[in-house]
């Protein structure tokens, strides 16, 4: 693995935030609209590795990457050098004015990467916000249809489609409607709050959904069936076993396009490169993001051929997508996850994470549900009839942002922790991580 010169150790040296910090944020509370908000308001001066480093001199550990963005670790070398090489030849064309090399290597290599050995195509765009819209775009031009189906607890972006493809409201839709028509919400296979249990979810959520989207919709009339693999800012609910290819399987029986929402998922995350090749999945259409560059702003569609180029000459496309910069640190962030076996690394650091986290879950009964895989682990915090305890989870945050530990919230109920650490995080400072994350429990 690449080196970084970050100290990958972590040091408390003022309160957190510090007072470098907060006079920061005055600052930008008179300069920077009120709706974007921040976590842990501690401003940042280096990373790498495992460790955030800010303005007051804390090191601080390092368990959200960015949200799932810095997989391979902030700053790589290897990101770094490539990126810089290529500012040093030009900045931006516009692919769709005069193209060039490095966004064609993107393409293959998603093509390459990506589950599935049928033939496939790749468009490159900004953010997952985008790619989700775009592959909808595809799916209903490819089709000829108009209806998506999404599922409870997803969340899928910012703009006004992929508002409405979102479940939660608040913050993401509060006031921002009316949104985007032909949007139909399905019941997700949610194992832990299933009414007739786990072992039951799966199968009995499939032949839910597909009965309510024969009766409701009309197969016939379905475009596109869009769901994350792994929710991510649902709570990382992994759909239970046998869900998927049930979808699957349906959506092939009827014609309608199985779009797999890998942006937090993708890249290795969750100890496949792909989350769906966990049970085999393979989607007519991947979309991507987070990962993929290493820190610079990059996304993407990767779908069968036929799909792809079913949209008519210049119907897709965006003055920066696919930007040449971010296209060479998504060379250099692939080959680091593949020379580097990040994939294996994700499956070590979920062992390691999700054995620590079992054991406390016995000592603590708030802990309702330990889940995740690779690199993308959550604690569900509930009472003792499995109602939401979102004040708990604030007071365990708070306490391990006091302590040096970037932890974040999740789920529909605002009750869940998840923890997305770079796949370069040594198991010391994971083991520090989860100590200070026991002392909150602890505490609590």
């Amino acid at each position: 693995m690449a080196v970084t010169e970050v100290a990958q150790s972590r040091r408390v040296v003022t309160e957190i935030p510090g007072p470098k910090s907060r006079e920061l944020q005055e600052r930008r509370v008179a300069a920077v609209a009120k709706g974007v908000g921040s976590v842990l308001p501690v401003y940042v001066t280096r990373a790498g590795g495992g460790i955030v480093e800010d303005v007051d001199g804390n090191a601080l550990i390092d368990f959200g990457s960015g949200i799932a963005v810095t997989n391979v670790g902030n700053a790589d070398p290897r990101v770094v050098e490539r990126s810089a090489e290529q500012l040093g030849r030009f900045t931006h064309t516009c692919f769709m004015v005069n193209p060039y090399e490095a966004y064609v290597e993107v393409c293959e290599a998603l093509n390459r990467i990506t589950p599935g050995d049928h033939e496939k195509r790749s468009i490159l765009l900004n953010s997952g916000a985008e790619a989700v819209e775009n592959a909808v775009k595809i799916a209903r031009s490819a089709t000829g249809r108009q209806a998506v189906v999404v599922f409870d607890h997803a969340y899928h972006g910012r703009t006004n489609l992929t508002m409405g493809l979102t479940a939660k409201n608040m913050p993401y839709k509060q006031g921002f409607g009316p949104f985007a028509g032909e949007i139909h919400r399905m019941p997700m296979a949610y194992a832990y709050r299933w009414p007739t249990g786990p072992e039951n979810c799966g199968p009995e959520a499939a032949a839910m959904v597909t009965d309510q989207i024969t009766k409701q919709i009309g197969a016939e009339n379905v475009a596109a069936v869009v769901i994350e693999p792994i929710q991510g800012e649902g709570g990382f609910i992994e759909p239970a076993p046998g869900f998927l290819p049930a979808i699957v399987e349906f959506c092939r029986a009827n014609g309608i396009v199985f779009v797999a929402d890998e942006v937090q998922t993708g890249f290795a995350r969750t100890g496949d490169m792909f989350a769906c090749e966990h049970e085999g999945v393979v989607p007519d259409l991947i979309t991507t993001a987070k990962g993929i560059a290493g820190g610079l702003p990059l996304a993407a569609v990767t779908g069968r051929a036929e799909l792809m180029d079913a949209v008519h000459g210049g119907g897709l496309g965006g003055t920066y997508g696919g930007n040449p910069t971010a296209c060479a640190a998504a060379l250099a962030s692939l080959e680091a996850i593949e020379s580097d076996d990040l994939v294996g690394r994700a499956r070590e650091i979920g062992d390691l994470m999700l054995g620590r986290l079992r054991k406390l879950a016995e000592e603590h009964a708030i802990i309702g549900d330990v889940r995740g895989r690779g690199a993308m682990i959550a604690i569900e915090l509930v009472k003792d009839d499995k109602t939401p305890d979102p004040e708990s989870l604030g007071r365990i945050l708070s306490y391990c942002h006091s302590r040096g530990l970037v932890l974040l919230s999740a789920g529909t109920y605002g009750n869940v922790i998840r923890m997305l650490p770079p796949l370069v995080i040594g198991d010391d400072l994971l083991n520090e991580g989860l100590d200070i994350l026991a002392e909150a429990f602890d505490r609590l």
